[in-house]
């Protein structure tokens, strides 16, 4: 691979690591009064489904899981360990988002028709996927060395 692609794509991972590494830091972990009660109450096309998972009873455990969720995928995508694991995650995450800010046919706002932000976010994650984005200039090269990850059936999966 020339060094210009990788570039390329290592570029776009941290890209990818400081998007939600800076969600990580303004939600949850660092900010215990944030809930995702309030945003998914706001949701509109879907607010059945989503209304749900903002009940006083359900909102917390799906708060912690997104707060650290953004942390541990960006640093996932930091270091280059488990970037197949993380970017998986965080398509999942970005496509929970884009439901949840539609308001059919548009995202957030008249500007953004079917197409925003989080669908160029889960497709840039889906590249890094692609491209084994954490062989390059990452932790997943050295891990795959590693006799467990390589010959483990339950770990290779992680850094393959």
């Amino acid at each position: 691979m020339p060094t210009y692609e990788k570039t390329f794509i290592f570029l776009l991972r941290m890209l990818m690591a400081w998007t939600f590494l800076y969600a990580a830091s303004h939600q949850g972990i660092f900010a215990p009064e944030w809930s995702v009660a309030a945003f998914l109450n706001h949701a509109k096309t879907f607010h059945n489904l989503f209304a749900v998972f903002g009940t006083p009873s359900v909102a917390p455990i799906v708060t912690f899981l997104v707060s650290w969720g953004h942390l541990l995928i960006g640093l996932s995508l930091l270091v280059g360990l488990m970037v197949r694991v993380s970017a998986s995650f965080g398509i999942m995450l970005m496509l929970v988002y884009w439901m949840a800010h539609m308001d059919f046919p548009f995202i957030e706002t008249k500007n953004n028709f079917i197409v925003d932000y989080h669908i160029v976010y889960a497709t840039i994650l889906g590249y890094l996927i692609y491209k084994h984005a954490g062989y390059v200039w990452g932790l997943d090269g050295l891990a795959s060395r590693i006799p467990a990850f390589r010959d483990g059936e339950a770990l290779h999966p992680l850094v393959a």
